[in-house]
This record gives C-alpha cells, structure tokens and sequence, in this order.
C-alpha cells in the first residue's frame, strides 16, 4: 500500500488516469535510491525507464569527445526525467548522461509500461509532449547562453542558481565542478571567481566560496 500512495502522490497526472492505468503503474513500477555521485544513465545504449523523483537532484548533461561536460538541465522533487528511457525516443540524436547530484529516490517506470500508456492514454502523451517541449526550450536557453553571453555573466548567474537551489550563501562546490557545469575550463572558472573575489562579490574558500554581495552578482548576470 505505502508503494502505491508514493508513487500517486509524486506522479503529476495520477488523477488523469483509469484506474486501470494506474493499477498497471502500482503492479510494474519500483522504488529506488540513487547515491549522490551514482550516474543514471550513460547514454542511448542505456535505459533504465522513467523516472520520477520523490527527494534529491538529478543533473543532465552532455559530454564532449575530449571529456568537458556541460550541464542541460537539472531536475528535483516531483520532476518526471524521460531521457532516462532514451530507447523509447528513436529519434534523440544526441548522446545524454544523468548524474545523481545528491541523495535520491524515485520512482522507475519501465520503459514498455510508459510506452503502453502513452499510446492508449492521452493525458499521458499531452503531458509527455509537454515535458519534451520545455526541456527542448531549456536547451534552446543554453545554446544562447553559451553563444551570446560572456562567460562572467554566465557565472554569475550560475552562483545565483546555485544559492537558491541550496538556500544557502555557502557553497560547497569545486570550480571543477562549476567548469562541468558551464562546459568551460577549470582554469577558466579558477581565473573568473579570483576576479570576482577582488571586486567583493565572493569570498573563496577551500572547498567552495561564500557570495557575499548577491545584488552586484545580479547586476551582472542581468
């Protein structure tokens, strides 16, 4: 019983359903943790199924032949991650990874039982087409971002994120991890937020920095 209230409780279309159709999500889908750290799903040739969150952070990202990785998207609570079951979309060209940022649990939607329901329900495949549309305007962002905006920008207003997603003005993050996350250089992000340390906005730590004038970080992400 305790698996069939989660998993109603956290999917955003349960109530769209037959009951039919959500007894087929009570009887195949699962529960599962992933560690922060663990990688979801590594591409194409990989697919877990859908899933959809109940606690955590998961990032997507892309990863270049020379290995620098640059972030897409990121999903949290009540997010459904679809790229998850790349085999059910034969037409994504590209190679996506998915990256468990923190502890989390959701839950698994295999991807022949998705499948199922998206052809014989409508609500399933609306709000489908709704997932797939805005994460595409999510990319569309990114690729101005990265082709129009200068990089402190992009910094700046990635450190804003970054604070309100941890509600904190203490982060604990590597600037390997902010390269990764921008699809830049270590060196890049390194030489940036020394900069940004010399004109107040940050303190940098060991291990992370402190923001420490939020409004001047604004001011230049705008």
């Amino acid at each position: 019983m305790e698996k069939k209230t989660g998993l109603a409780e956290y999917f955003p279309i349960w109530d769209k359903l037959t009951v039919q159709e959500q007894e087929l999500l009570n009887k195949y889908a699962y529960y599962h943790k992933f560690p922060a750290g663990t990688v979801v799903h590594n591409g194409s040739a990989d697919c877990l199924g859908i899933l959809v969150l109940s606690s955590g952070q998961l990032r997507s990202y892309m990863l270049s032949d020379e290995g620098r990785e640059i972030t897409i998207f990121r999903m949290f609570e009540m997010d459904m991650c679809l790229f998850s079951a790349s085999c059910m979309m034969k037409n994504i060209q590209f190679e996506i990874a998915i990256a468990a940022e923190k502890d989390t649990e959701a839950w698994v939607i295999p991807p022949h039982i998705y499948k199922q329901l998206m052809e014989q329900s409508v609500a399933v495949a609306n709000y489908t087409n709704e997932i797939i549309t805005g994460r595409f305007s999510e990319v569309m962002w990114l690729m101005e971002q990265v082709m129009w905006k200068s990089f402190d920008k992009r910094l700046a207003a990635f450190l804003l994120e970054e604070c309100n997603i941890e509600d904190s003005l203490m982060l604990t993050i590597t600037h390997e991890k902010i390269a990764n996350h921008l699809g830049t250089a270590r060196e890049v992000v390194t030489r940036m937020l020394r900069y940004f340390q010399v004109e107040g906005m940050v303190k940098l730590k060991r291990g992370g920095l402190e923001v420490l004038d939020r409004k001047k970080l604004q001011q230049l992400a705008e």
